[in-house]
């Protein structure tokens, strides 16, 4: 039987580990001496840590399963500012001994609440033909099942079951709250837009014990899988009035998808050519670099750290402290500057 387990996110320098761990990642590595090295990502529902096997071999390595579970004995150190686990032993161990719930990672927030809040923004989409396409995605209820259990990233942001749903809303929330402000924009296509940018995430990210990218995520992709999609649907519309889907919605449509990543080398086939694909390139940034910053600063392991350690992603260190200046109910803050 496995040893009570410590949730990844409560390990700490010094903390010795006798568990099981999901294998997220896996890679066998050399040393400047040329000895083998094992590098890995072991994780549980809470999150992932980076781990160290020295003095490693290819036996050991391929032993490893690539999908699957390890029991790890080993400790945990701040390697510079991260946490990082240093294994001593290391076996597969069966699936039929793990409680799967224990180590999928899901989204803090009901998936069900979530998509129906969605919905709720979504009706105020006035557009015919746009409220038919969407009535078309969401009676693909296999498509629609496979969005709610879907991560968003496998890394960069909201990577988790649920999590797809999570970032969707997120961009569905801040376009809603920002249209207002900006009255010469398309609010129907912007909202449409929104709600469908991700969603064949749900076709190019497997799920599951590790986050990868699927045979057909590697080879097509989300944005291009989406484009197919939007035109699927507009042809189930077409049949279901029995007239043409209006062409120049889908070119538009396809291209706020094709542009949403924004520049060339994210991975956007062509560049923002409309108000509307700007619009919701930001959106979509925003969101994710949102939950990059939060889950970044609440991931230090000293929590008396003014800074994180360097993100590449964000290519910055970020403060830790901002949201308690000036908080009105903190007793270091002094003195009544505007009175």
């Amino acid at each position: 039987m496995e040893n009570k387990r410590i949730p990844v996110t409560e390990l700490g320098p010094g903390h010795t580990v006798d568990q099981v761990f999901a294998v997220r990642e896996k890679d066998l590595r050399t040393t400047k001496n040329g000895d083998y090295y094992i590098s890995a990502i072991l994780g549980d529902k809470t999150g992932g840590i980076q781990a160290r096997m020295w003095r490693a071999s290819e036996a050991v390595f391929n032993g490893i399963p690539g999908d699957g579970f390890v029991h790890v004995r080993g400790r945990v150190e701040d390697y510079r500012g991260h946490l990082q686990m240093v294994i001593d032993g290391i076996r597969p161990w069966p699936i039929e001994q793990v409680t799967l719930s224990d180590f999928i990672p899901t989204s803090d927030t009901d998936v069900e609440e979530m998509w129906a809040e969605m919905l709720t923004i979504l009706r105020k989409i006035k557009a015919e033909p746009l409220r038919l396409l969407i009535k078309k995605f969401l009676e693909d209820h296999d498509l629609v099942t496979a969005i709610k259990a879907s991560p968003a990233a496998v890394q960069m942001h909201h990577p988790y079951a649920g999590g797809l749903v999570e970032h969707t809303l997120g961009v569905v929330r801040a376009a809603d709250a920002l249209l207002p402000l900006y009255p010469e924009l398309n609010s129907d296509l912007v909202l449409t837009s929104a709600f469908l940018h991700d969603l064949a995430k749900c076709v190019e990210l497997s799920g599951g014990v590790s986050l990868h990218y699927t045979d057909r995520g590697q080879l097509v992709g989300h944005i291009a899988i989406g484009c197919m999609w939007i035109q699927d649907k507009a042809r189930l519309v077409a049949e279901e009035i029995s007239e043409a889907f209006p062409q120049r919605v889908i070119d538009v449509l396809q291209h706020i998808l094709l542009a949403h990543h924004g520049v060339h080398e994210y991975g956007s086939p062509k560049l923002p050519a409309v108000p509307e694909a700007f619009f919701l390139h930001y959106l979509d940034n925003l969101d994710a670099k949102m939950w990059m910053t939060t889950h970044a600063i609440d991931d230090v392991p000293d929590p008396n750290a003014s800074f994180t350690a360097y993100s590449r992603a964000l290519e910055t260190r970020l403060y830790r402290f901002s949201k308690h200046l000036c908080d009105p109910h903190d007793e270091t803050q002094t003195g009544n500057l505007f009175l």
